[in-house]
């Protein structure tokens, strides 16, 4: 099974993980989606070939990557998706500002 298709049996069956249940239960309590809940819960996972992530984000969602990562961008913005995951939700901002700074760092030339 692809990594692809692994991340779309875990997110639409029944997870074998209580807490990944727990998670998906407590989404609502956050006022998260349940499309905001499952984009979360993709981004916490490790992908270990190039190309799998964009192919699950397709599969699952029906959107393309560049969408999916606006969307994205909005989502860990908001207080709802820090309360429901405020590690990932870190790391995820930290990623985007240190993409945000080496872009800037190259347009300046530095």
């Amino acid at each position: 099974m692809s990594d692809a298709e692994q991340a779309a049996h875990e997110l639409h069956a029944p997870s074998a993980e209580p807490a990944a249940d727990a998670a998906q239960d407590t989404a609502g309590a956050w006022g998260l989606s349940e499309r905001d809940a499952q984009m979360l819960a993709l981004e916490r996972q490790w992908w270990k070939y190039a190309g799998a992530k964009e192919q699950a984000i397709r599969e699952l969602f029906d959107i393309s990557a560049t969408h999916y990562y606006q969307i994205l961008n909005a989502l860990i913005d908001t207080e709802a998706a820090l309360a429901h995951d405020p590690m990932l939700v870190k790391r995820l901002r930290r990623l985007r500002t240190s993409r945000q700074q080496a872009r800037t760092a190259r347009r300046l030339g530095s």
